[in-house]
């Protein structure tokens, strides 16, 4: 392996455990959905994160860089993405709970999706190569262990926040209860989303 495998593993976890758009998304459909339903959200947002290391570590990050307008373009359109989606979330009826109600979810396809469009992302994926990949001949081979762990350690830290997604369901038991959840599930989305685009900028 490599020297700065340890000190990624650390990064990879604070990065994947700690609150942010995705984090609340699992959480916020975990509770309304169940466990089941939430497990693609995980999956998809892990695929998405380490297939944007892989790709920044195979030379796609040094072009983006150079083209701010692609950026913004990005970064708006994943602060839109995210808005409309804490909007759904904000105006749920709390007997969404079922997991038989038809509604719009995520799904494993949104969720990598979103990873793609976020710019955050994008510059945490950039920062991860230039800082833990090193150079030389087995910068590549670097590059997809990168990836690999960051997908082996993201995908238990998001499954920690559907689990508890599913036990906060069980304390919303009233409709009044859910309903409130929900918007202060679609509240956090919200701010998490605004505040990400004054990070980058």
């Amino acid at each position: 392996m490599f020297p700065t495998l340890l000190p990624f593993l650390l990064f990879a976890f604070v990065a994947s455990i700690t609150p942010g758009p995705t984090n609340i998304l699992v959480l916020s459909n975990s509770a309304r959905y169940g466990l089941k339903a939430a497990l693609p959200i995980v999956l998809g947002a892990c695929m998405g994160a380490a297939g944007i290391v892989l790709l920044v570590g195979s030379g796609v990050g040094q072009s983006l860089a150079q083209l701010p307008r692609v950026q913004a373009a990005m970064q708006w359109v994943g602060v839109a993405w995210l808005s409309y989606l804490a909007w759904q979330i904000f105006r749920a009826p709390a007997e969404a709970i079922d997991p038989n109600t038809p509604q719009k979810r995520l799904g494993l396809a949104g969720a990598a999706s979103l990873q793609l469009i976020n710019p955050k992302t994008w510059m945490m994926a950039l920062a991860v190569v230039s800082v833990f990949a090193g150079n030389g001949e087995a910068r590549q081979s670097h590059v997809l262990y990168l990836s690999l762990a960051f997908f082996m350690i993201s995908l238990p830290c998001l499954g920690v926040w559907a689990l508890l997604g599913v036990g906060s369901s069980r304390v919303f038991r009233s409709i009044k209860a859910m309903r409130r959840f929900n918007q202060g599930m679609a509240l956090l989305l919200f701010g998490s989303a605004w505040l990400s685009v004054l990070a980058v900028a």
